[in-house]
């Protein structure tokens, strides 16, 4: 379909009604400049967040099933208000579901994937000129059960709904004017990015950048769909576009990422023998643990010491799977520590360049951080810190590279 455009409003930008009839009016706008339109919503402000405390009032473990039917109800709050305030301004408009729309997923409760898009209600319903109003972050799976699909998980169905349908474009509206060099939350002086490649973005994303979740970026990259990040409040700033990779012959540091959201799991005196570290990871894969940072220490007396990093959220479940596999392989303990924060710089071709990682190590240094643990790639050079450094770290190293420019 020509002129099909795919925007999505996360919860800021739908915080209260008049946000809501704010974000009505533009859509009504973009419709009457000749648009198809199919919008993603979040659940309202921090509604999410009230019904999560909401069910530990009742059940303090309450089963992933249940949470995902209680937590897909914020969406739906979103999209039917959102289509009262489009019904009002005169434009024909419907709401749908996840399940509604044809968002099917895997059967993994709160970490759901996309495992297809059925576009038939959708195309039916642009062809009766209707603007499309979907519930972000959730979906159906086989069984039929409602699912979510875990964080970004919005920004993460639009891009599918975007890659389904063959969309010119997919705007993703947050409380921020697009992608900048660092959080400038915490880095004052922070510059936008004008343009950016999907690779360097989705590294921003997956170390902690939160503008927008690596899941959609790979989505996004893999189909193809040119994306914009724009701020839902300032209309006149054109925000970030997102498209193909940029040329690697000069490496040049684009951004700064912090992840204060991660914890480090420590298991000692694991048995040395072949085999060990697949049967480790291939339990925290099957239960479904996202894994960053990996070091093994080689220790004496045939034993080695494993650690990894994995998100807040999963900490607790990482740790019960990790206790599981210690006693089954008869390692000696394992340790979590909650007080530690990745620090990363990003862009295309650094990790070739030395003169980079000199000055990123040699700012450091200057501080007197403590590196806990290294890891790198093609376009990012990441380090393990105290968290308490962090912010301060991030500062420094945003100016020693003079993103600040």
């Amino acid at each position: 379909m020509k002129n099909l455009l795919v925007q999505k409003y996360g919860g800021t930008s739908v915080g209260s009604t008049d946000k809501i009839k704010n974000v009505a009016e533009k859509i009504v706008s973009e419709k009457r400049n000749g648009k198809h339109l199919i919008v993603v919503v979040s659940a309202m402000g921090d509604t999410t967040d009230r019904l999560v405390d909401l069910a530990h009032e009742i059940n303090a473990n309450p089963s992933p099933r249940e949470m995902d039917v209680l937590l897909s109800t914020g969406e739906q709050i979103s999209i039917s208000l959102l289509a009262m305030a489009i019904e009002l301004l005169g434009e024909k408009v419907i709401s749908l579901t996840g399940p509604q729309v044809g968002m099917h997923t895997s059967s993994v409760h709160k970490r759901a994937r996309i495992t297809g898009v059925d576009d038939k209600r959708v195309i039916n319903e642009l062809k009766e000129n209707k603007i499309v109003i979907v519930a972000g972050f959730q979906g159906l799976d086989e069984n039929r059960d409602i699912t979510t699909l875990g964080r970004g998980g919005s920004d993460t169905s639009a891009v599918a709904i975007a890659a389904g349908l063959d969309a010119d474009k997919c705007e993703i509206y947050t409380d921020v004017d697009g992608v900048y060099t660092a959080d400038p939350r915490i880095v004052a002086d922070a510059q936008k990015l004008n343009k950016v490649s999907y690779t360097e973005v989705l590294e921003m994303a997956s170390l902690g950048a939160g503008v927008l979740h690596p899941r959609s970026v790979e989505l996004a990259q893999k189909y193809n769909i040119p994306l914009v990040v724009r701020s839902s409040f300032n209309h006149e700033n054109e925000g970030t576009i997102i498209t193909t990779d940029e040329s690697m012959e000069t490496a040049v540091v684009k951004g700064i990422a912090l992840d204060q959201d991660i914890g480090k799991i420590s298991i000692m005196e694991v048995p040395d023998r072949p085999g060990i570290a697949y049967k480790l990871f291939s339990m925290l894969a099957a239960g479904n643990i996202h894994i960053d940072m990996i070091v093994q220490n080689t220790n004496r007396a045939a034993v080695n010491d494993i650690s990894f990093t994995v998100a807040d959220d999963e900490l607790q479940d990482a740790l019960d799977i990790s206790q599981k596999f210690a006693f089954d392989v008869g390692a000696q303990k394992v340790e979590f520590d909650k007080g530690v924060s990745k620090l990363s710089i990003i862009g295309t071709g650094i990790v070739a360049n030395p003169e980079i990682s000199s000055r990123f190590f040699e700012t450091l240094y200057n501080l007197g951080v403590n590196i806990h643990t290294i890891s790198t790639s093609e376009i990012k050079i990441s380090v393990l810190l105290d968290k308490h450094l962090a912010k301060k770290a991030m500062i420094a190293v945003h100016n020693a590279f003079e993103l600040n420019q």
